[in-house]
């Protein structure tokens, strides 16, 4: 790493930008296997189409408790050689490869859920640093190039994670097995993606140094006043919030309650996570005011208060984000059975129709994800010719229009064409949002803001288990199909809300 200049981040060079991105290809080696085949085993474990969504809803919720923490604890760390976020990369990646490892030997679907869980929250522990790291290390002028080089890996990762269990299946591995059972093509690529996610993480904490507080200070990026908590939200406004939130979430709870106690036809229970969610959200602004009303000074009222002081381009972006991971959940959630309904004409896990195309569905991931790491190399150009939003925008509109084209073509070949759309977006989505994110926030609040931001990623997957669920069943019959069409409705609203962001 070059020697700074006082007061100036100097640029780091392609192989830098490159060492400190390639643990994002760890990280995105088991989402990739995570997002292909989950709802693979759920089903395999007996699972119902309408109650796949609420089965992913334990790992989002410990998603939006942690992201915020730990960004929190990171902008607050720092421990010596191994520095301010490497030691949560380190962290996650353990808990992940040994969650990796488990997944696929459970017996029971309740076990399947707690390991999502398990896996989604450690993924989340290493992956929300690596956001805030980029902004650590890079200036401004090169932090559209660092994203895009994460995009890169983690197209890669993806690639590769979701065809092995095709690769596996080519080479002899069995790709059927009895009912309940997962096959052993889907298990051993989880054991090979834990070593890979703890060799690519461990590659990334040893040749990558990060900045002392010393170099940070001398960058302008943090000075004497960051160890201060000051705290700018009256107890009297996280009270009058707390009571609205509250009182809110319990009336439409106890809304839901009566109304399913005397309706024919009940609705859902997982609306109860959402109700409950909000009269949640309220009781911790309740909490917030007790501790700030006696003038108490910690992270978590650090956090609450930091939340009613999101800068404009983050609450701008933070809409684009929910509308556009809304999409996106929609896909992995359903894709498996939409295909396997709509084009393979079945849905008998058992199958080799289903598990067919569900190898089929690893393969249309791992060329979104190829094309997502070619268009990583055009990202940057493009954002210099037409803006970072506008980029943006394109990008969603093709990823949405990828999403409806599913329901036109029938021949799973063509597919990939649909594919090249969504690679774009899901190009774009991994690095636009941020690199414009970095340049509107504070430096020394860059981890929890970006854990706050991640809310936006969270919030729209609990609502997409909570409501894809009723909407497949009730208004599309069981045809997923058309649950990806929505998705494909949502990404091109995010595009639209794109036409609000001012590129500063």
């Amino acid at each position: 790493m070059s020697l700074a200049i006082a007061g100036t981040k100097p640029k780091l060079s392609l192989v830098q930008i490159i060492n400190m991105s390639v643990g994002f290809f760890g990280i995105q080696f088991a989402f990739g296997l995570q997002n292909a085949n989950v709802s693979r085993i759920f089903q395999t474990l007996g699972a119902e189409i309408e109650k796949i969504p609420i089965l992913w809803i334990a790992a989002p919720l410990t998603g939006l408790i942690i992201q915020p923490i730990i960004g929190h604890m990171s902008d607050k760390t720092w421990l010596g050689k191994l520095g301010r976020r490497r030691p949560y990369f380190m962290t996650g990646a353990i808990f992940a490869s040994l969650a990796l490892f488990v997944f696929p030997g459970v017996k029971a679907l309740w076990m399947a859920a707690v390991m999502l869980w398990i896996l989604d929250a450690s993924i989340n522990i290493s992956m929300e640093p690596f956001r805030a790291f980029v902004g650590d290390m890079l200036p401004d002028s090169q932090r559209t190039t660092g994203f895009a080089a994460q995009s890169f890996f983690i197209g890669v990762g993806a690639v590769i994670s979701s065809l092995l269990p095709e690769i596996l299946t080519k080479m002899g591995v069995q790709n059927v097995a009895a009912a309940g059972v997962i096959p052993d093509s889907v298990r051993i690529s989880f054991i090979i993606g834990a070593v890979v996610y703890m060799l690519a993480i461990t590659y990334t904490v040893v040749t990558t140094r990060e900045y002392s507080p010393e170099e940070m200070k001398s960058f302008g990026d943090i000075d004497e006043k960051d160890s201060t908590i000051t705290i700018k939200t009256a107890a009297g406004v996280f009270r009058s919030k707390g009571f609205l939130w509250f009182i809110t979430g319990a009336v439409l709870v106890a809304v839901l309650f009566f109304y399913n106690r005397s309706a024919s036809r009940p609705l859902e229970k997982e609306l109860y996570v959402l109700t409950g969610g909000i009269a949640f959200y309220g009781f911790l602004q309740l909490i917030a005011s007790f501790m700030a009303g006696r003038q108490l000074k910690n992270g978590f009222l650090e956090v609450m208060d930091d939340l009613n002081f999101l800068p404009d381009t983050m609450k701008k972006l933070a809409v684009v984000q929910f509308f556009s991971w809304f999409a996106l959940f929609a896909m992995w959630i359903y894709t498996t059975a939409a295909l396997s309904q709509h084009i393979a004409g079945t849905t008998d896990t058992t199958s080799k129709a289903y598990n067919d195309m569900g190898n089929w569905v690893g393969v249309l991931f791992a060329f979104y994800n190829g094309f997502a790491a070619l268009f990583a190399f055009l990202l940057p150009v493009m954002a210099k010719k037409y803006s970072r939003p506008r980029t943006h925008m394109i990008a969603l509109i093709a990823g949405g229009l990828g999403l409806i084209s599913f329901y036109f073509f029938k021949n799973e070949n063509l597919l990939i064409i649909s594919m090249a759309g969504i690679g774009l977006a899901w190009c774009s989505i991994l690095a636009m949002p941020y690199s414009m994110l970095t340049k509107a926030l504070p430096a020394n609040k860059m981890g929890v803001y970006m854990g706050i931001f991640n809310f936006f990623i969270v919030i729209p997957q609990i609502l997409a288990a909570t409501l894809l669920g009723i909407f497949t069943t009730r208004f599309f019959h069981g045809n997923a199909i058309f649950t990806i069409v929505l998705g494909g409705c949502s990404m091109i609203i995010a595009a639209i809300l794109t036409l609000r962001i001012k590129d500063k």
